[in-house]
């Protein structure tokens, strides 16, 4: 994952409790694999249909190399149409809100209605 300009000034103002950002736990899928760029704030064509939209992420601690220095945020989703999925993101709102960080996949994932799509990311501060 890559963050943005605006996730760093975020997790800035996070970790000095210099204004009222909320927490990054929400996930988002979408379908365009452009590049990522720092200047992003959105992910390039989210999905909004079909079962897919943001969702709030059960967030918990991992270990990468010492006790709790990871954040993981995991949501599964459930298809109700087709879609073929091709960038993910992190968020602090369930709608706009300020993205801390964007991927686009390795290959693209095509979903069909029942099929799920659990997505897992760690953010490390290792």
């Amino acid at each position: 994952m890559a963050i943005t300009n605006a996730g760093f000034a975020a997790m800035s103002d996070l970790l000095g409790d210099v204004n009222s950002v909320a927490a990054f736990s929400y996930l988002a899928v979408g379908t365009t694999a452009t590049a990522f760029a720092v200047t992003q704030t959105t992910l390039v064509a989210e999905t909004t249909t079909v079962g897919l939209e943001r969702a709030a992420a059960t967030n918990t601690l991992a270990t990468t190399s010492v006790a709790d220095d990871t954040l993981q945020l995991t949501y599964t989703w459930t298809a109700t149409g087709s879609v073929t999925l091709a960038e993910v993101g992190v968020f602090n709102a369930a709608s706009a809100g300020t993205m801390l960080c964007r991927q686009v996949l390795g290959s693209t994932r095509a979903l069909t209605t029942g099929n799920t799509y659990t997505l897992t990311i760690k953010i490390s501060f290792a």
